[in-house]
C-alpha cells in the first residue's frame, strides 16, 4: 500500500499535534515537567498572555493530559495549580527529544542551555530510539513504516 493512499488525520502523528502542536503548548508542557504547577508561576516564565495560557491549559485539561487542581493561601481566593496525568508526563520523552535535537542543531557557541541529569548517577538524559526487541536505533536510514490496525484510507 502506497503512503499517500492512507488518510492523514488518523496518524497518531497527527492527533499528537492536534494537542500539543503549537509553541506555547510545548513550552506549557515544558514548565509542567520541570516543576512549575501554578498559573501566575507559567505565565510569568513564558511571558505568555493570560487568555492564551488559559486556552492552552483548557485544551490539555480536555485531552487528559493535565489535570486541574484547587488550592487556596490563607486568606486568598480559590486557585488552581496544573498537574500533568501520567498520560501528559509520558510526553516527557518528546520534550528531551526536542531538547536534544534544539542542543544539535541550535544550540550557540557556549553550548546547550540546559541539561537534563539523571539523579542515580549524575549522567546527562537523552531520548532514545529502541524496537520493541529493545535494539537501540541509531541509524534511522531503512526504517519502515506499515499501516496498521487502525489504518484508515483516504476517501477517493
Amino acid at each position: 500500500m502506497d503512503w499517500t493512499e492512507l488518510d492523514s488525520r488518523s496518524c497518531s502523528v497527527a492527533r499528537t499535534a492536534a494537542i500539543i502542536g503549537d509553541a506555547w503548548t510545548v513550552l506549557v508542557l515544558r514548565d509542567l515537567l520541570n516543576g512549575v504547577r501554578r498559573f501566575d508561576d507559567i505565565a510569568g516564565h513564558l511571558g505568555i498572555a493570560r487568555n492564551v495560557l488559559t486556552r492552552r491549559l483548557a485544551t490539555l485539561v480536555e485531552a487528559g493530559l493535565v489535570d486541574r487542581v484547587p488550592y487556596r493561601e490563607p486568606g486568598r481566593r480559590e486557585r488552581h495549580e496544573y498537574h500533568l496525568t501520567p498520560a501528559g508526563a509520558e510526553l516527557r520523552t518528546v520534550v528531551i527529544a526536542m531538547l536534544d535535537w534544539g542542543d544539535r542543531h541550535l544550540a550557540g557557541e557556549a553550548g546547550a542551555p540546559m541539561r537534563i541529569e539523571h539523579p542515580g548517577c549524575g549522567a546527562a538524559v537523552h531520548a532514545e530510539l529502541r524496537c520493541e526487541e529493545g535494539h537501540v536505533i541509531a541509524e534511522h536510514r531503512g526504517l519502515r513504516t506499515l499501516p496498521g490496525p487502525g489504518a484508515v484510507t483516504r476517501a477517493s
